[in-house]
């Protein structure tokens, strides 16, 4: 199989969707590999590591799209790229289609087999390919919810951990999964008083047990929540409902009766976002402020730390793209039920039933287009 990792042109996107290891794995198992120049670059791996590893480096994206059987990205594809993916191609990336319908229709009119690394499950009915990206997303969001609270940003001025004498942050993520218990660590690390709610009682047992009383948790019920987001420093939404939109968990009304200067941080920005205020930002323009509460909702945090997150997304896929390489798309989701779960579109249909629920449109099965 032939396959192609163009450049990210998502603003402020540093990632690369092939690392030089996962080249040359794909390339000793027979595969031709083909990278535009420079697609690299901003993770750390320059052309040469490609053609060390066997690639092809080719002048432009458009040289991907219009050769490769297999096109593996970071993000989303972006409009002028949807507009070169074609019926029996195949696209392995992040689509997070749920909240974008622009994107899931010219998915759909392209035919193109799309693959959606955040739907992929495992045999435990986790998301291993998303999960790296939430653990540095997650670990990302008090470093940039304390730089937010800086005066200077918009913020309350207030210090995470304190100084003798005076309150450290209050800090509130809600949801107690991959992002929401990253985020904690570092939170906590950093001394703030952290506050993880979930609607998971065994969640917050294991939340309670592994963190030996270095945080609170709480259920997280309408009114809970209403009250810690009021006496919050920060809120960090954390929550993720696979494949569909998330769910707005913060109404704008409660934004009044948060402290003036507060803030919110949205990892869930990349499916529609968890705060009815939530818009997505760059890295070059990341925040803005509603009724006094700063938000900050760059819907590609991981970008920021870019070889770190390359790497760790790379060791996540390499296994499935070379199972869809090695064989074909169809037997690899018939061996792997997990990563049937990952296929969003085929031939112009749609097969992931969260996502079409979300949009109001009509799905098959995935089981449904391997059988096709």
């Amino acid at each position: 199989m032939l396959i192609g990792c163009p450049k990210e042109i998502k603003p402020q996107e540093f990632r690369v969707g092939l690392t030089p290891a996962a080249t040359r794995e794909a390339v000793t198992r027979g595969h031709a590999v083909i990278v535009e120049t420079g697609a690299g670059i901003g993770a750390g791996f320059d052309d040469a590591a490609y053609t060390s590893a066997g690639a092809q480096i080719v002048d432009t994206a458009a040289d991907i799209f219009a050769r490769a059987d297999m096109v593996v990205k970071v993000k989303e594809p972006q409009a002028v790229e949807r507009k070169q993916l074609r019926r029996g191609q195949i696209l392995f990336t992040y689509l997070h289609l749920a909240p974008d319908p622009d994107q899931t229709r010219d998915l759909l009119a392209s035919g193109v087999t799309a693959i959606a690394y955040e739907t992929v499950t495992d045999a435990r009915g986790t998301l291993p390919l998303l999960a790296p990206m939430s653990e540095v997303a997650g670990r990302l969001a008090p470093q940039v919810g304390a730089w937010a609270l800086q005066k200077a940003n918009g913020g309350r001025g207030v210090l995470m951990g304190g100084v003798p004498g005076v309150r450290p942050a209050d800090v509130v993520i809600i949801g107690g999964g991959v992002v929401g218990t990253a985020a904690a660590r570092v939170a906590a690390g950093m001394g703030a008083n952290v506050t993880v709610m979930d609607r998971s009682v065994s969640r917050l047992s294991y939340l309670d047990d592994i963190f030996m009383g270095r945080l609170t948790t709480e259920y997280a019920s309408a009114e809970a929540t209403a009250e810690r987001v009021a006496q919050a420093d920060m809120v960090i939404g954390a929550v993720l409902i696979p494949g569909a939109a998330a769910p707005k968990l913060v109404t704008r009304a409660q934004l009044k009766t948060m402290k003036p200067g507060a803030v919110i941080v949205d990892v869930a920005i990349d499916q529609g976002g968890c705060f009815e205020t939530s818009r997505a930002t760059t890295h070059q323009d990341p925040i803005y402020d509603v009724d006094g509460i700063v938000h900050y909702c760059v819907a590609n945090m991981p970008g920021a730390v870019a070889r770190s997150a390359t790497i760790a997304l790379g060791n996540a896929t390499m296994p499935y793209m070379i199972a869809l390489a090695n064989k074909g798309w169809k037997k690899a989701c018939r061996d792997d039920a997990g990563l049937m779960a990952g296929l969003n579109t085929h031939d112009g249909q749609l097969t992931n039933a969260a996502v079409a629920e979300a949009l109001g449109l009509d799905a098959i099965t995935p089981t449904m287009a391997t059988a096709a």
